[in-house]
């Protein structure tokens, strides 16, 4: 026996004399050793019988430092251990018990957004507040988007043929060069050239085991002190590690809940534009549209956007300033009643470069900014009041498949669309009111320091130093790269249309809330627009976004409680149920006013106009009326308007 075999063997029967001496002391002490497995290793835990369970919990917090935890006696977490003052350990747990541990969702802040669970596949979800005691499970109340429940159902796999030269099985068989990818294969992902996973994908590298633990919940990260805290006095006076916020450290978000942003036709963002070229003011409007499987990403989803509502807002060469909007709301729920909600947001960032080519200037790219950090904060907002339902977030809710579109132009100097969303942490620094815009710098934010009014962590982000080195630095001044994911934006090939395709026909409906000579709606400008349109058009006429909204918000021919069958026409494409609404009395109505207004019952085009106007003129005269009895009240809306006129100033009604 060599020297090394003999020290070999010592070391053993030493261990072994060491864990046997080791056992008769814990007997003679009557103490328990419990083994805690969590995701970090075992750990051992000595602990008389005779004490309780809540002596024991309070034991693994101490140990494992770890917050929101349930103790299983199972691996697959079946039975359950309680805290309780009057349970003894003896009368459930005996020397050498392995307990596995199991964080609850909720139940603590959380340095990350995610935190790893293990049960995933059941169907039921305490939204908070989260009894520490019960564990986190996906929730079956969640209604989520109707492309989040058709991708859940798919398998996701990436199929691959069978390859001629490496494949020496037959048909039906399957080997390493042919058997089907995981949709968050990163070599197949970077062959394709996709940029970020989809947020499926994403679920589904998290349930594989692959990162953190084999189940997932998603938690949102908290910068805000935990209220009701009876330990000191409220912030600025006292703050304890029980209700202080963790530090937070930015990491670039590798999922994105949206991986495309579709156009339906180049019209639509056309028609948006117009309002630029118009006064080279920038513009900001909101997108509608619906969620879609996008088939060129695996699992992913893509937003294709219908109609572009432009709402109240105060314009000049480089500012946006928006105004309330009362029509919100009946917006939302014209859209929804044709089958659209609300994708996103998009704005102009376009200065002329050469009016005779029509060029622009590039603004934006690599060498300055691709958002600003007030358009960050303003997306973080705007994403926060959209929130994304999903069955695996601990509220509920978790990111926000809300999109911000900017169009700017390229290095070409020609107008083109860039697409973007912020991610979840800065959603949270947005919405816990952390994070505000330097002053000369628009690449950069900053994260407010504490005050008395306001508690804020520290928040970080890694970069490379001059030596290849990474470090960590204080966000003041924080990039915002690291708070954008890109999604690219674009037209289809052949393109749809959900609303009216304009070739053949005149100057579509007018937008609302321009406010600008010919873009104008009111009752002219409505009656010019249908006279465009035949009978046999009605459908294809009456389908314009702009013209449904006027229509819908009409107060001189009240028509939203008629227009559900013409809005499920428009929707369905049905001629016969739209020409079933225009025989209806509410629309004859809308039409008698058209054909008065046109041609007053003595012609049409604008002479007639200016002959009735005179003749009416006329006969006031020669009734003698002088001074305020030249004037004649609207029967609408009873504005007094002059003689002269043939129809209502105010409203556009004929007299």
């Amino acid at each position: 026996m060599t020297m090394c075999e003999l020290e070999s063997l010592l070391y053993r029967k030493r261990n072994v004399v060491y864990a046997f001496v080791r056992h008769k002391l814990m007997l003679l002490f009557k103490q328990s050793l419990i083994r805690v497995q969590s995701a970090e290793g075992i750990k051992r835990i000595e602990i008389s019988p005779k004490a309780n369970l809540k002596e024991l919990f309070e034991m693994v917090h101490q140990s494992l430092k770890v917050d929101g935890f349930g103790l299983f006696k199972e691996r697959n977490f079946l039975t359950e251990l309680h805290s309780s003052n009057s349970q003894k350990i003896g009368s459930c747990l005996k020397h050498g018990d392995m307990l596995f541990l199991k964080k609850i969702a909720g139940g603590s802040i959380r340095r990350t957004s995610t935190t790893a669970i293990d049960d995933f596949e059941t169907s039921s979800i305490n939204i908070p507040p989260v009894n520490n005691s019960k564990q986190f499970q996906p929730s079956a109340a969640v209604v989520e988007d109707e492309v989040d429940q058709t991708l859940s159902k798919m398998d996701g796999s990436i199929e691959r043929p069978r390859d001629a030269k490496l494949c020496r099985h037959n048909a039906n068989g399957r080997c390493v060069h042919c058997s089907p990818l995981e949709p968050y294969d990163d070599n197949y992902l970077k062959e394709q050239k996709i940029k970020h996973l989809s947020f499926h994908s994403y679920i589904r590298k998290q349930k594989s085991g692959i990162d953190r633990g084999k189940y997932v919940a998603f938690d949102d990260i908290n910068c805000r002190i935990k209220p009701g805290c009876r330990e000191h006095p409220p912030w600025p006076k006292g703050i304890c590690s029980k209700c202080q916020p963790s530090a937070v450290t930015l990491n670039r978000q590798i999922y994105r809940h949206v991986d495309n942003i579709m156009f339906e036709n180049p019209t639509i963002v056309e028609r948006f534009l117009d309002y630029w070229r118009t006064t080279a003011h920038q513009r900001m409007g909101y997108l509608y549209g619906t969620y879609e499987v996008h088939a060129d990403v695996p699992l992913g989803i893509r937003a294709t956007v219908a109609a572009i509502y432009e709402p109240p807002q105060e314009s000049t060469r480089d500012a946006i300033r928006l105004l309330d909007d009362e029509a919100g709301t009946e917006v939302d729920e014209l859209a929804q009643a044709l089958g659209l909600k609300k994708i996103g947001w998009i704005f102009t960032d376009l200065i002329t470069d050469d009016p005779a080519i029509g060029s622009v200037k590039q603004l934006r790219g690599i060498e300055t900014h691709f958002l600003t950090a007030q358009e960050c904060i303003t997306a973080g907002e705007l994403q926060n009041r959209h929130p994304n339902p999903c069955k695996y977030g601990s509220s509920g809710y978790f990111g926000s498949k809300f999109v911000t579109v900017c169009v700017t132009g390229d290095n070409n100097k020609q107008v083109h669309t860039e697409g973007y969303a912020v991610s979840a942490q800065c959603m949270a620094l947005v919405r816990d009111n952390c994070l505000i815009p330097t002053k000369d710098a628009p690449e950069l934010g900053y994260v407010r320091e504490s005050s008395d009014k306001q508690y804020v962590p520290d928040v970080y982000y890694k970069e490379k130093d001059q030596y290849g080195n990474e470090v960590q630095r204080l966000a003041r001044p924080l990039p915002v790269e690291y708070l954008l994911v890109d999604v690219p934006a674009s037209t289809p090939l052949q393109p749809q249309f959900t609303f009216t395709q304009y070739k053949k026909r005149g100057e579509p409906f007018p937008v609302e809330n321009r406010y600008l000579d010919g873009h104008l709606q009111d009752f002219t400008a409505l009656s010019t627009y249908l006279s465009h349109w035949t009978d046999q058009e009605y459908l294809e006429a009456i389908s314009d976004f702009h013209l449904l909204l006027y229509l819908f918000r009409m107060d001189t021919v009240p028509l939203r409680a008629h227009m559900g069958p013409l809005l499920e026409a428009v929707r369905t494409k049905n001629a016969e149920l739209a020409y079933s609404f225009k025989a209806s009395e509410p629309w004859k109505l809308l039409e008698s006013l058209i054909h008065a207004s046109i041609g007053g019952g003595v012609g049409s085009g604008p002479s007639a106009g200016r002959t009735s106007a005179a003749n009416t003129a006329g006969s006031t005269t020669g009734a003698g009326a002088a001074g305020a009895n030249n004037q004649w009240q609207c029967n609408h809306c009873t504005f007094l308007n002059p003689s002269e006129l043939n129809s209502c100033e105010m409203c556009s009604l004929p007299r």
